[in-house]
């Protein structure tokens, strides 16, 4: 950086996107078409025509860069697998609030077995885990309160 060379991620991604952005800004139908046909996108004519260049960028990006896809391919490649899952994090997310997996119903506690397999068969159970996330204070967490 110091010789005036660009960071690698702003040379192969941002520079890619930005003059995507510039071109579609400018209208430069040309160019807008080079990219295109580049990464093999069908745009309609609707979308290329609109008053508003929001709409053209949009369309492009929505094809080339699908958010659903990158959170999916995200999600996959960054969290953990089930399988590696200690049999103490299954207890505890069976568990809600001060309970103790001990005092679940023996219905429940046969489900941690399963839980931890995380089998596809057709005879086994579906487990569905929903949490809620909410943001906290970084002052507000055990680690940071003043002892």
């Amino acid at each position: 950086q110091s010789k005036g060379k660009k960071p690698l991620f702003v040379q192969l991604v941002l520079d890619n996107i930005w003059s995507l952005y510039e071109a579609v800004m400018k209208r430069d139908k040309e160019k807008i078409e080079k990219i295109v046909t580049s990464l093999g996108l069908r745009i309609g004519a609707r979308e290329s025509r609109h008053a508003d260049p929001k709409v053209h960028l949009n369309a492009i990006c929505s094809q080339w860069l699908p958010i659903s896809d990158a959170v999916l391919s995200m999600v996959c490649n960054k969290i953990p697998s089930p399988l590696d899952i200690p049999a103490e994090r299954v207890e505890k997310l069976m568990c809600v609030g001060a309970r103790t997996f001990d005092s679940l119903p023996p219905e429940t506690r046969e489900l941690k077995s399963a839980f931890m397999k995380c089998s596809s068969e057709g005879t086994a159970p579906v487990i569905v885990f929903v949490s809620k996330m909410f943001p906290v204070d970084a002052k507000a967490l055990p680690q940071n309160k003043p002892r």
